[in-house]
């Protein structure tokens, strides 16, 4: 094939991927409900994974904090292998279900806690160590995978299987799979912090202002929120502190 025809193949067969999201919309909901529930009660979310996998679940997790204010504490990822793993793949360490499990333990996983096991193949040691133990104590456990009726969904509150179908390179997961994952992700953490209060329509008004341009996009929320003029809202902004919930409110 040449390059064009290489790109519109791909191009289908990504676009079958928001469809196969769409089937399982109805557990993805429901399980959403459940970890607000949980979350209310001081409760944790918390991602495990390995390879393309556990990256995705480490992005979701790392970029709850600066939209939603959210403590490192509070939304939380594992990867197999450990942080060397983001960069680097860490051979074996996928295939020991007792390290999945090990992790957990390092946080003291209590009931109120949640733990997604995110696996594309739905087989992956680590992962079903680490929903096994997550049962085992009573924390709410969740699946999300690409395989349907796979050994990672055995025995879970909420099995959110994806059939994506099959890969442009047969096996390599970080394509649909991937794809379909983190569609999933950003709706389980994006719903569950707007149940949270942490939104105001679709303003993101629990942002960190972390840098010179969420400093200006916090001046237009509240701009857009309130009506205000800049001026305005740097003043409210400056007086609140440099919280925007705050800012508008006072406005």
């Amino acid at each position: 094939m040449t390059v064009p025809e290489l790109l519109e193949v791909m191009n289908e067969s990504d676009s079958e991927v928001p469809k196969a999201v769409a089937k399982v919309l109805p557990t993805i909901g429901a399980a959403i409900e459940d970890i607000v529930e949980r979350m209310m009660q001081g409760g944790r979310l918390i991602y495990m994974g390995a390879g393309t996998s556990g990256r995705l679940g480490v992005l979701d997790a790392a970029e709850c904090g600066p939209t939603f204010s959210v403590t490192p504490d509070e939304v939380i990822a594992f990867i197999a292998g450990g942080n060397e793993a983001l960069r680097t793949a860490v051979e074996g360490a996928e295939d020991d279900p007792v390290a999945g499990a090990n992790d957990l333990k390092s946080i003291t996983l209590t009931p109120r806690d949640v733990v997604v096991g995110i696996a594309a193949s739905g087989r992956t040691p680590y992962v079903i160590g680490g929903l096994k133990y997550a049962q085992s104590v009573g924390a709410l456990s969740i699946s999300l995978t690409c395989n349907p009726n796979s050994e990672i969904s055995i025995g879970v509150n909420y099995a959110i299987e994806v059939d994506s179908g099959p890969e442009l390179l047969a096996g390599s997961t970080r394509l649909k799979s991937g794809t379909a994952q983190k569609l999933v992700l950003n709706m389980i953490s994006t719903v569950t912090m707007i149940r949270f209060g942490k939104t105001f329509g679709n303003l993101m008004v629990d942002l960190q202002i972390t840098n010179a341009k969420l400093q200006d996009r916090a001046l237009r929320i509240i701009e857009n929120a309130t009506g205000a003029t800049r001026a305005e809202a740097t003043a409210a902004l400056q007086a609140s502190g440099q919280v925007v919930k705050v800012a508008t409110l006072m406005m």
